[in-house]
């Protein structure tokens, strides 16, 4: 029986390539000249450390380029609450959030539901596994959870017959 999995995944080494690229520029541009801004990476959280909250904003903005430039869908960041620490100095996690969520997980199965397409859905720990009878009839769920789910970056693996 033809199947596929519904996941959202990224890539670990990508997103730690562009915070490199971010600590680097951050080091050589003149307006972040003398200050202790820098982004630090702890798995799928980063942390965030400026002087002020326009240059923690600086910053993020940094980070999303390079993490678009890397191929890496900036929609799967969570930022957190800018926190004061020392001084007026700020730091602000964003967590990289990798996974179906339950929550988002239940949708998906309840739109291929109602669609009355002839393939059952099943969540899998952070993944969702479509499974029917055609090739077609799953091409065509394929189609509909792109169209349908836009909030959140989803990839479609293990397309087997």
């Amino acid at each position: 029986m033809p199947s596929f999995d519904i996941v959202s995944e990224v890539d670990k080494q990508e997103v730690r390539n562009a915070v490199d690229q971010v600590n680097k520029e951050v080091n050589t541009r003149f307006d972040f000249k003398g200050s202790d801004a820098r982004v630090e990476q702890a798995d799928y959280i980063l942390t965030v450390f400026a002087d002020d909250e326009f240059k923690l904003g600086q910053i993020l903005d940094i980070l999303m380029v390079k993490l678009a430039k890397r191929n890496v869908d900036v929609r799967c960041l969570d930022k957190g609450q800018v926190e004061k620490i020392s001084g007026n100095k700020v730091k602000q996690q964003v967590t990289i959030k990798t996974g179906v969520e339950s929550e988002l997980a239940k949708k998906i199965i309840r739109l291929i539901k109602d669609s009355k397409l002839k393939v059952q859905g099943g969540i899998q720990g952070d993944a969702v596994r479509v499974s029917g009878a055609k090739r077609d009839t799953l091409q065509e769920a394929i189609q509909l959870v792109k169209k349908s789910i836009t909030e959140f970056p989803l990839q479609f693996q293990n397309f087997r017959d």
